[in-house]
């Protein structure tokens, strides 16, 4: 029989890159779309079919995760063998300013869902997208064992949504698993995430468009990899025997100035000449440090990333210089051919 999966959160970076990985592996699939006066599909406008098309195997569906009823509907009526919980209020500065809503939406939206499976029971295999901001100010590097000390609003709502889970899982049986992604970027990632702004501000100082860019603390580290390598971890979760919880990321750490000094030296640009700091950019509170212990994943998933650091940033700008109509360094481009020359994703 062919699988079916849901997907929150298909519009989004990771949403996207599973979606053609699910339709890759033969998948029927599913997906969350909230409803606006704009289009906001542009991310999976590559791989949809029209319904009525015959061999369609990608439909959407109309939602929003602050209402219990209307998700309900949604998962009663598919009836999903997996379900990819990946919609959120995912801005971590964004939290500091709308709390109530992230809690809403990235907490509560979780505890949904779960109720839906639950009430559903056709035993559909549950991913829940948490995220290495829950370990905040603890001691690098950060496992499935390190204790939690979320320092955002952000990380607290993913917090309350890891424990669900697991409340879920040892109370009523359901197979839910939690991926504690650490940060993976790529072309696709939302234009305010810091890497992003970086590399698209770019082409845009380049041709003059932008005199400088703004950005705000630059000692922030963080364990980045790449997006497409990290959503193939998720579907691995969900077919492992036993349903359990893993860190995912590269085990190495660089500071967001290092990411800064890359892309630019890249192009050949001057930090010093061309980025300015703007305190409004700065959190309440900040996570220092972050660097994953993936040693589980590894042993259990079989998943080690091919994307290293310096990799990942050319990859990026290359993306965006190509995107702005002007002609990338192509050092990336020729990274992804020589260690992805399958690969199942669109190029960006």
């Amino acid at each position: 029989m062919v699988k079916k999966a849901f997907i929150t959160g298909i519009t989004g970076q990771d949403g996207s890159y599973l979606a053609e990985l699910l339709l890759h592996k033969g998948y029927v699939v599913h997906g969350l779309v909230r409803r606006s006066s704009t289009f906001n599909t542009s991310r999976i406008d590559g791989i949809y079919v029209d319904p009525h098309e015959r061999d369609a195997r990608l439909f959407l569906h109309f939602g929003d995760l602050a209402d219990s009823e209307q998700i309900s509907n949604i998962i009663y009526n598919i009836g999903p063998d997996e379900i990819y919980h990946l919609g959120a209020q995912s801005h971590v500065r964004v939290s500091f300013d709308m709390p109530e809503y992230t809690g809403n939406v990235t907490a509560l939206g979780t505890t949904r869902i779960l109720e839906a499976v639950r009430r559903s029971n056709h035993g559909a295999r549950f991913y829940q997208a948490s995220s290495s901001e829950m370990f905040g100010s603890a001691a690098p590097p950060q496992n499935e064992h390190t204790v939690f000390c979320p320092r955002s609003p952000y990380a607290c709502a993913k917090l309350y949504a890891y424990w669900m889970v697991r409340n879920y899982r040892e109370g009523y049986g359901i197979f839910g698993c939690n991926g504690i992604l650490f940060n993976h970027e790529s072309p696709r990632r939302g234009e305010t995430f810091v890497t992003r702004k970086i590399t698209r501000s770019i082409p845009r100082l380049l041709s003059g468009k932008e005199r400088y860019l703004y950005l705000g603390n630059l000692d922030a580290k963080r364990d980045w990899g790449f997006a497409p390598e990290y959503v193939e971890c998720m579907w691995r979760m969900l077919q492992q025997e036993k349903p359990d919880d893993y860190v995912i990321g590269t085990g190495e750490t660089h500071s967001v100035r290092e990411f800064l000094d890359e892309a630019f030296s890249y192009v050949g640009l001057s930090v010093d000449e061309r980025v300015r700091i703007d305190p409004r950019y700065f959190r309440p509170t900040e996570v220092e440090v972050l660097i994953a212990d993936a040693t589980k994943s590894a042993q259990r998933l079989g998943w080690k990333p091919k994307i290293t650091f310096p990799a990942l940033v050319r990859i990026m700008v290359d993306a965006d210089m190509r995107a702005a109509g002007l002609e990338p360094v192509g050092e990336g481009d020729t990274l992804l051919e020589d260690l992805f020359p399958d690969r199942w994703w669109r190029a960006d």
